[in-house]
């Protein structure tokens, strides 16, 4: 007798555990992201640094003073403690004005979202969160299955007065998620005396603040909003990376956190990654140390570039749209966030008008945390990899696709 099995009892996909099954697909966000790109077209999709602000040359520098030095260079590819070795941590440490020990060094500032879900939030934990959101680190939060709680990102940041509405009327997050610099997608800061308020609220009901902010070097008009909250506290759990400034390929970023809270980031890691790299550490160290203002003239240099770049962007859209645009000058970071002014506007529709005319963007509904659909009157244009010329023959195509909308005649 022959005994016939299940296909799907036998296909490999059986054998995914209950979690990794429980994992999300990319949607909206991740698609619009990773989709093949057209001949021709343009996109201002992600927050990715300018090939030309990044230090391909001192790099290589750095490559050949290490590697040239017999006893630093092998030891360039041997094994390193889990923390990150001890000159990077110092580097950064007087750099957040916080001590070495309250430095771990990530694979990037994604890795330092991660450890924090997985060493912070227990399962199934609220967590309070940005609405609209980054919406990667929602990916990250279903690594402790957390339930996103949404807060209202406003022009000024997270408002803490509606999380403390919250607080106050019984709510009890594991964790509190924002983006204070240059908010990804709003473009807004959160304001020194609301980080003070954030972090007193974080001691008084329990939670920890996980504070995101891989933009805070790229201020580039306004005054600095205070960092030191957010670095000193023991509430806080400070993220922060090199792949805006050095290059996302680099994948190196940091925590800064107590360090209690340290140790069992180190210790999630030694049952994971172990370190990041440590060629890669030696060449960073040495890129940030041989020239010790050279980091700072680099910063200076890239933030002129992004300047520039956001106000060709920002003047465009106002002069070609006018009245169907409703635009904030960035301070810093990489993204603007308009309101698109068309009464009733499908943002699908937008989107594939625009798509199809060679201009692609984040539509505004991808970044909501409540999971109904909200900001579909925006838009989230990235400009940091994009040339002026570039930016303006965008803004050129998409003010055909909502003046096509805006008319009826895109279908």
């Amino acid at each position: 007798m022959t005994t016939v099995l299940d296909p799907a009892a036998t296909s490999v996909g059986a054998s995914l555990t209950t979690f990794t099954a429980a994992l999300s697909r990319p949607r909206g966000f991740g698609d619009a992201s990773l989709r093949r790109r057209r001949p021709g077209d343009i996109e201002l999709l992600g927050g990715i640094p300018d090939d030309s602000a990044l230090p391909v040359s001192e790099l290589l520098a750095s490559a050949q003073r290490v590697l040239s030095d017999e006893r630093a260079g092998a030891g360039a590819f041997q094994y390193s403690q889990s923390a990150g070795l001890d000159e990077l941590r110092a580097w950064i440490a007087a750099r957040e004005g916080v001590a070495p020990e309250r430095v771990i060094v990530t694979n990037g500032g994604f890795h330092g979202l991660s450890l924090s879900v997985l060493a912070l939030i227990e399962r199934g934990a609220p967590v309070a969160v940005d609405n609209p959101v980054f919406p990667l680190f929602l990916r990250a939060l279903e690594l402790s299955a957390g339930r996103a709680v949404p807060i209202s990102v406003g022009p000024h940041g997270l408002d803490v007065d509606e999380l403390e509405h919250h607080l106050r009327g019984g709510g009890r997050p594991a964790a509190v998620y924002t983006v204070p610099d240059f908010h990804n997608p709003s473009q807004g800061t959160l304001p020194s005396e609301q980080r003070v308020r954030l972090v007193e609220l974080a001691e008084r009901y329990g939670f920890v603040v996980l504070a995101d902010n891989p933009y805070r070097e790229l201020r580039f008009r306004g005054t600095d909003a205070d960092q030191r909250v957010l670095s000193e506290s023991d509430r806080v759990v400070h993220v922060n990376t090199f792949s805006k400034t050095l290059g996302p390929g680099l994948r190196l970023g940091w925590v800064v956190a107590a360090p209690e809270l340290v140790e069992a980031f180190v210790r999630v890691r030694n049952r994971q990654d172990s370190h990041t790299s440590t060629l890669e550490q030696r060449l960073v160290i040495d890129l940030l140390t041989h020239d010790d203002t050279w980091f700072d003239r680099t910063l200076e240099r890239a933030r002129a570039l992004y300047r520039e770049r956001a106000d060709v962007l920002a003047g465009a859209l106002r002069e070609r749209l006018g009245e169907l645009v409703e635009v904030e000058d960035p301070e810093g970071g990489f993204f603007l966030w308009p309101r698109i002014t068309l009464p009733g506007l499908d943002p699908a529709r937008l989107a594939e008008a625009s798509a199809e005319r060679g201009a692609t963007y984040q539509r505004g509904d991808f970044f909501s945390s409540s999971g109904r659909p909200e900001f579909t009157d925006r838009v989230r244009l990235a400009y940091g990899d994009r040339d002026v010329a570039t930016l303006r023959e965008f803004v050129a195509r998409f003010g055909d696709a909502v003046d096509a909308v805006a008319a009826g005649t895109d279908r």
